[in-house]
């Protein structure tokens, strides 16, 4: 069943959310879905639903409601991107709400992971960082190790110095093409993580480049979207369950 609903994100506000979640008693876990710089569009609710097709509560909360309640998401994403973007503290307050909603199920085993894609591959990464989670999903997370280079829409800061904070497993699926984040940057943060002895585990994918997951743009690789699917369930698998 899918689904709008409201949740209290950060500071008490009121966000809208896309709820996705199976139709069977549970117990089972919940992923809060993170949408891309592009917004909350219909790929990532398709995404919600599919990971409730998987047997898991899966939510997304909107993240430019505040800037543009009910406007399609192109409008929506570009009054965000000229703000600079999400607020690292109220995207953190926003995931936070939506845990607790997955957490508030009657179907919920209390466990909750993240997941994103580019600007929200960073924000999974953060949350990890700043929120109590039970695995984390960093696709090709932009930022994380670097600032954004001149003339960036982007006004956001590494999250690199959190990584000592990190709350649970992290699998990081990464293309080898990729200049957000490029590869030295994926091997900074795979070697930052190592010496914390942090969980986690890192894969990237020859020829393909930045958002490969995207099945509707030019830069879609069929064979590593594939396989990195596999590699999320396999790893909420472990993770999430009861």
């Amino acid at each position: 069943m899918a689904e709008t609903v409201k949740i209290n994100g950060h500071q008490g506000d009121e966000v809208e959310a896309y709820l996705a979640r199976p139709l069977t008693p549970g117990p089972s876990g919940g992923v809060v879905v993170i949408h891309h710089m592009p917004g909350y569009d219909q790929s990532t609710k398709e995404m919600v639903r599919k990971f409730a097709a998987h047997g898991y509560a899966a939510i997304c909360p909107n993240l430019y409601w505040r800037e543009a309640p009910g406007a399609a998401p192109d409008d929506a994403a570009a009054t965000a991107r000229a703000a600079g973007g999400v607020p690292d503290e109220r995207l953190i307050g926003d995931v936070a709400g939506a845990a607790a909603y997955l957490r508030g199920l009657t179907s919920s085993n209390g466990k909750v992971g993240v997941i994103g894609h580019c600007s929200g591959g960073r924000q999974a990464f953060l949350s990890a960082c700043e929120l109590d989670l039970d695995a984390a999903v960093d696709c090709y997370g932009a930022f994380v190790v670097n600032t954004p280079p001149e003339g960036s829409p982007l006004k956001v800061r590494p999250v690199l110095p959190l990584a000592e904070k990190l709350s649970c497993p992290v699998l990081g699926l990464f293309g080898a093409d990729d200049q957000f984040p490029a590869p030295d940057e994926v091997a900074t943060l795979e070697a930052e993580l190592t010496k914390l002895g942090k969980e986690f585990e890192f894969h990237s994918y020859e020829g393909a480049g930045h958002a490969f997951f995207a099945v509707d743009r030019p830069s879609y690789r069929p064979a590593a979207a594939v396989e990195g699917w596999q590699r999320i369930f396999e790893f909420y698998g472990r993770t999430l369950a009861a």
